[in-house]
């Protein structure tokens, strides 16, 4: 769903400027012999996770397209008699995590939480987030493998609590089982399915809740809204802007009209070129086109930002028309108004205001000191 700005700024009190407090739900889950139901956590954007809080101080955390459900227990709580069918238990504090998602990382370093990781599916030298990194190669998180080839003996001497992993995982559902049937819960998170960056860093709640600092995670969540309520009150600046990568294949990926860096760009001031794409019924976010269709839509654009975050980041003019010569001819490359994001954008999931405030610098010209951008580089 598209924010416009007349609907962020409506939004924008309960969900920046008043921390998250009890509402009532519409419709209240059964309740058990144990667990009461008291009322819904309420969210401003996400849709792809809901929270129930309990009068016990339980919270079921349910991600429906995950066909998941989380009771999270507080520390000190009894252990259960009886448990929902299909709810898996966790009890605080939830310790020794192995965690695959690469977006959720940056979520954990907002909320100081880096100690509850023990295990990595990425290598030291694949995080661009200096914390998560260095506690790689000092030897407080580990390296346990990828998500389709986890290291499990390592994975059941850490006494992992959780497997935090991202829908790669369906590509091989026989390790998710397998975690499983070691005793190991796992969760898919869905954040890379919000289709507004709101929505995105709002999961931060979801983890918030997981680990025991709701608080904490509804004052950075507001922080971050806050941010971003200044461009929303800006006039348009009528810029047009694309947004590509090139594949090793020859083909350019771009994203749909519903994709969070469309909105992104909208939201900083900017039109999207191929706002034309909308969904074409799967779930994913971008669509690869011919080369001869990226320079159709991308010739008169004002703005040429290049995703370096895939296919490797280009410094130069030389580089981004070897990839492809079609570019030379367009308005963008004619001016010099051509960009290229940071390797590590993706991976710093809280950051996204600062994108949108670098793309609203870029759309108005106030570019002239490259410091005081965070995320695109001049291509020269």
């Amino acid at each position: 769903m598209k924010l416009t700005r007349a609907q962020f700024l409506k939004a924008l009190p309960a969900a920046a400027l008043v921390l998250a407090g009890c509402t009532a739900a519409p419709t209240a889950p059964a309740d058990t012999d144990a667990l009461v139901f008291d009322h819904a956590y309420p969210l401003d954007y996400a849709t792809q996770f809901t929270a129930d809080c309990y009068a016990d101080g339980s919270t079921l955390l349910t991600i429906p397209d995950a066909q998941a459900k989380f009771l999270i227990r507080p520390e000190g709580a009894a252990t259960l008699r009886t448990v929902p069918a299909g709810v898996t238990v966790l009890q605080q504090p939830v310790q020794n995590i192995y965690l695959v998602s690469t977006s959720a990382m940056d979520l954990f370093l907002h909320l100081d939480a880096l100690d509850s990781i023990a295990l990595s599916g990425t290598r030291a030298e694949g995080w661009y987030l200096d914390e998560a990194k260095q506690a790689m190669q000092a030897g407080r998180i580990a390296y346990a493998g990828k998500y389709s080839a986890p290291d499990y003996e390592r994975i059941l001497t850490a006494n992992c609590g959780l497997a935090v992993e991202n829908t790669m995982i369906y590509h091989t559902p026989e390790v998710k089982e397998q975690l499983e049937r070691f005793g190991i819960p796992v969760l898919v998170e869905r954040s890379s399915y919000e289709s507004s960056p709101l929505a995105r860093m709002e999961w931060i709640k979801l983890y918030g809740i997981l680990l025991g600092k709701e608080t904490l995670a509804e004052e950075v969540f507001a922080q971050q809204a806050q941010r971003i309520a200044p461009l929303l009150e800006q006039p348009s600046t009528g810029k047009r802007c694309a947004f590509f990568s090139i594949t090793s294949s020859g083909l350019a990926t771009v994203r749909k009209s519903g994709d969070y860096v469309a909105q992104m760009i909208g939201m900083a001031g900017g039109e999207y070129v191929f706002a034309h794409l909308a969904d074409s019924g799967n779930s994913l976010s971008t669509l690869n086109i011919p080369l001869e269709d990226l320079y159709a839509g991308v010739k008169d654009a004002d703005v040429l930002i290049y995703n370096g975050t895939i296919e490797g980041t280009i410094s130069t003019k030389e580089e981004l028309l070897a990839r492809c010569a079609l570019l030379a001819e367009c308005k963008a490359v004619q001016s010099g108004n051509i960009w290229c994001t940071t390797p590590s954008f993706f991976q710093q999931s809280m950051a996204l205001a600062d994108f949108m405030l670098d793309l609203h610098a870029v759309f108005t010209g106030k570019t002239a000191d490259p410091d005081t951008l965070h995320f695109l580089t001049r291509i020269i």
